[in-house]
């Protein structure tokens, strides 16, 4: 592997920054955020990047699309210490909805503007793009579900290390680091509380059935209902039907 490097590639909210930190932690090497450019030894590269023949070792990390699009209204529409002030006033402007609170009246809207608006400026991409860039690009082994990180931490922590390293894993030392970055303690709030100005928010799967409506799901459907099949988050098109 070249100088120690390893790089984590994933689509802007699906858990780059929570995975990358308890890799950089277990692997105790640095953890420079929201970049696979600079050549640096021994660390943990992360980015938002679509495929390409990196020569390090690399994860990629997955997330329902759908909860994305609830990921993103959030981080969009509502200020917090993680973002911009100036990029919610921009996006409240070009989305003109009249009530921000109403994320189900709003999301079909909303996810028509991530698939093309926000899609096309500089170095962005639709969810659907990365996950065809992606997931047939690298071993299975390295593709890493944020639904999995939640449901089994400790075996999905396990068999990227392995995959990436080659090396076996030291069980006991995981399971603190994945206790130290638990939820509960980087949102400083339990599980499942919403909280529209925190980075990390809920920190749940399946939240998007709260939140669409019919028309959000046919509209999801229509941009990326291919992609959800082929990363494995749907079998078939039946969930978008009423």
């Amino acid at each position: 592997k070249p100088l120690g490097i390893y790089l984590v590639a994933e689509y802007p909210k699906s858990g780059g920054t929570w995975y990358g930190q308890m890799l950089s932690d277990y692997l105790n090497i640095p953890f420079p955020r929201n970049t696979v450019k600079p050549k640096i030894e021994k660390c943990v590269l992360h980015g938002h990047e679509l495929y390409a023949d990196y020569k390090a070792p690399c994860s990629v990390l997955l997330r329902d699309g759908r909860d994305l699009m609830v990921s993103f209204y959030y981080h969009h529409l509502f200020k917090s210490d993680w973002n911009h002030h100036s990029s919610v006033e921009k996006h409240r402007k070009e989305l003109g909805f009249k009530e921000f609170d109403d994320i189900r009246g709003n999301l079909p809207k909303f996810i028509e503007y991530m698939n093309t608006v926000w899609a096309k400026r500089f170095n962005h991409f639709t969810w659907h793009e990365f996950i065809y860039s992606w997931v047939n690009a690298v071993p299975e082994a390295r593709v890493v579900k944020y639904e999995d990180l939640l449901l089994t931490p400790v075996a999905t922590m396990e068999r990227g290390i392995e995959s990436l390293t080659r090396e076996d894993v030291n069980l006991e030392k995981l399971e603190r680091i994945i206790d130290k970055y638990s939820f509960e303690k980087i949102s400083g709030s339990s599980k499942g509380v919403e909280e529209k100005s925190s980075f990390v928010r809920k920190g749940i799967a399946g939240d998007w059935v709260n939140h669409f409506s019919q028309d959000s799901k046919e509209v999801f459907h229509y941009y990326s209902g291919e992609a959800l099949i082929h990363s494995g988050y749907e079998k078939n098109n039946e969930w978008a039907k009423s």
